[in-house]
């Protein structure tokens, strides 16, 4: 079985939506569809979703949450902290700008995450690290060699902390006490941008 991960970078901010597709068996998992998923949308017509994962529930990571589940039939995972995050665009950003979009409000998720939570989906074992800061319910989500983290760490970056709920000292607490304590080779895959490794941000991110 091999696992393909594929990159969608949807909506106005270019956030980055993921596939981990398992194409021999026709399954995948989708995490953060964002705004505008068409593409994705496209992308999974033949694919049985097993999951919808959300490593935070901003609005820019959620806009195409709605279309997906209702394509697919799959539940949505989000953190707890943020369990009121998808049905209320005051929280979750959407009516801070509304030139790229609107508000965006859907049902609440089917399933919460917590710390430490393991996740089993195409045979494989996904681990949940809670990492806020960015937002206070954001997490990473592991599997293999590989962490899906939102807008924790970017490449020679960090998530803003500005927005309701975010923590410059949990923001770095969970970048130096959690990500940074998985191995340096370890790929990154940011919710902006292009993927990065835990070695190259512990060398060069000017941020931590």
């Amino acid at each position: 079985m091999t696992i393909r991960i594929e990159t969608f970078p949807l909506g106005p901010l270019s956030a980055n939506a993921y596939l981990l597709a398992d194409e021999e068996a026709g399954r995948g998992v989708v995490i953060d569809p964002g705004q505008q998923p068409e593409p994705l949308l496209r992308r999974i017509e033949k694919l049985a979703i097993e999951a919808v994962l959300l490593t935070h529930a901003h609005f820019d990571h959620i806009g195409g949450v709605d279309a997906v589940r209702k394509a697919k039939g799959c539940p949505v995972y989000l953190h707890r902290a943020e369990s009121d995050w998808l049905t209320d665009p005051e929280l979750n950003g959407s009516l801070l700008w509304p030139e790229v979009g609107g508000p965006v409000a859907t049902a609440p998720p089917e399933r919460e995450l917590a710390d430490g939570m393991e996740l089993s989906f195409l045979g494989e074992t996904f681990r949940v690290l809670h990492t806020p800061g960015h937002s206070p319910g954001s997490v990473t989500f592991l599997w293999g060699g590989h962490a899906f983290g939102g807008d924790v760490l970017f490449r020679l970056g960090v998530g803003r902390t500005d927005l309701p709920g975010g923590s410059s000292m949990e923001l770095y607490r969970s970048i130096h006490d959690k990500l940074f304590r998985l191995p340096e080779e370890t790929v990154v895959w940011p919710g902006h941008g292009p993927k990065t490794t835990i070695g190259f941000e512990k060398e060069n991110n000017p941020y931590v």
